[in-house]
């Protein structure tokens, strides 16, 4: 019998050992738990952060984004001011100043990356570049299908059409 009660004996120290371990194992299990949880509302709210950073700073850009040309357009309405402010007869001063005003407006523009599109008489006819707003005879042969007439310039801004070209076609 004495056998029989160590076997017993050891037995029951084994199944406590496997307890411990299972008990020491459900621990360590429940404490990653929480770190994993801990760790994943913090990852969460950093993430949530961000994205509210990112929207705000968003909505500054876009209210923003015109206040630097405005503000270099401000000094046209300047020139415009003085011209008014100054009323001449002389038909030939008042075009020389349009045009100084013009070439700085152009200027400002193209400083911004604005860019010309450019349209003649006698160009193929591009549905990329042009938008047909007429079509007329043609007054020769080869001016048929292609542009006759150029109504308003197209413009640009980097590689994005802001306006296409109006063009009369001659057909």
């Amino acid at each position: 019998m004495n056998k029989k009660k160590k076997i017993e004996q050891e037995e029951v120290k084994e199944e406590e050992v496997i307890q411990e371990e299972t008990t020491d194992a459900t621990e360590t299990n429940e404490v990653e738990e929480v770190d994993f949880q801990d760790q994943y509302l913090r990852l969460y709210a950093e993430f949530d952060n961000f994205r509210k950073r990112t929207m705000r700073e968003k909505a500054d850009l876009i209210s923003s984004a015109g206040s630097d040309i405005i503000a270099q357009l401000l000094s046209l309405i300047d020139d415009f001011d003085r011209a008014e402010a100054n009323p001449t007869e002389d038909a030939e001063a008042m075009r020389e100043g349009m045009k100084l005003i013009h070439a700085k407006l152009i200027s400002t523009l193209t400083s911004k990356g604005l860019k010309t599109m450019e349209a003649k008489a006698g160009d193929e006819f591009d549905l990329d570049k042009h938008e047909a707003i007429a079509r007329i005879p043609a007054p020769s042969e080869e001016l048929k299908d292609k542009i006759v007439d150029v109504v308003e310039k197209g413009y640009m801004l980097g590689d994005k059409v802001l306006r296409y070209s109006k063009v009369v076609i001659g057909q």
